[in-house]
This record gives structure tokens, C-alpha cells and sequence, in this order.
């Protein structure tokens, strides 16, 4: 990978926030990046794109465990 793609992923990471999105970022930064590269050489385009959906996940997955345990909470 690029050196412009890890800085790029670390870059959104920072900005992330919570670990969970940060986490999710740099996970989608890097199969973002991958794919982006072996999809016509585009891995800056990809990492961005994967940090965006990365981040996005892992708030959704965030939000599902906190119903969770507030569910289990009142039960």
C-alpha cells in the first residue's frame, strides 16, 4: 500500500473519534485501499470510501450493543 493511503487512514482514524470508529476506519481504509488498487489503481479513492463505510459500521454496531444492554437492563 501507499504510503499516502496509511497516512490518509491514519489521518481520518485520528478524526474518528471513539475507538470503535477508529477501528472501523483503519479497517475500512486498508480493504478500501486494497480493493481500490486492484480496481484500476484507485487506492486513495478506495481507503477514503472505506474509511467513510468503516466508521459508519462501526457506529451502527455501537448503537445495536447499546440497545442491547438497555434492553437487557429493563428485563
Amino acid at each position: 500500500m501507499k504510503p499516502a493511503v496509511l497516512a490518509i487512514a491514519l489521518l481520518f482514524a485520528v478524526s474518528a473519534g471513539t475507538d470503535a470508529d477508529a477501528k472501523g476506519c483503519l479497517k475500512g481504509a486498508v480493504i478500501g485501499g486494497v480493493a481500490g488498487h486492484m480496481a484500476h489503481h484507485h487506492a486513495l479513492a478506495g481507503a477514503a470510501i472505506g474509511c467513510i463505510v468503516g466508521h459508519h459500521m462501526a457506529h451502527e454496531r455501537d448503537k445495536k450493543l447499546a440497545r442491547e444492554r438497555a434492553h437487557r437492563a429493563h428485563h
